[in-house]
């Protein structure tokens, strides 16, 4: 049996409220559970208490039968401390979109055309001086 520690919803509409449950991977998300292990509740402060609470002895039984905990399970657990935190890496997150690299080449281009029109500026009053003399 393929074993997840997961969330299942419930709460009214548009106030969600999470159980931490042991399932079969099979199962629905708000279906049968073998065991809940905790809540979740998204709408409180993150400092918050109450917010996530585990029952970590019956998690790390769980764990340690082989069940596989679900991306957000897994990041409550590194924050409950019971977990080492993984490296995330997002490359493409960092990179800016289409429009946003056209307006920086416009932007640099503009720029370009502006140093050297001063740099002709400077010349210009620089020769006529030199033609004074």
């Amino acid at each position: 049996m393929a074993m997840k520690i997961r969330l299942a919803r419930g709460g009214s509409k548009k106030r969600p409220f999470y159980s931490i449950v042991a399932a079969d991977s099979r199962m629905p998300r708000d279906g049968r559970f073998i065991e809940k292990l905790g809540t979740y509740n998204p709408l409180l402060p993150k400092d918050s208490e109450d917010r996530v609470k585990m029952n970590m002895e019956r998690v790390q039984y769980w764990l340690d039968q082989g069940a596989q905990p679900t991306d957000r399970i897994v990041r409550m657990l590194e924050a409950a401390g019971i977990r080492e935190k993984t490296e995330r890496n997002n490359p493409n997150k960092a990179k800016p979109g289409k429009k946003a690299v056209e307006r920086t080449e416009e932007k640099a281009a503009k720029a370009a055309e502006a140093a050297e029109a001063a740099a002709a500026e400077a010349a210009a009053p620089a020769e006529e001086e030199a033609a004074a003399e």
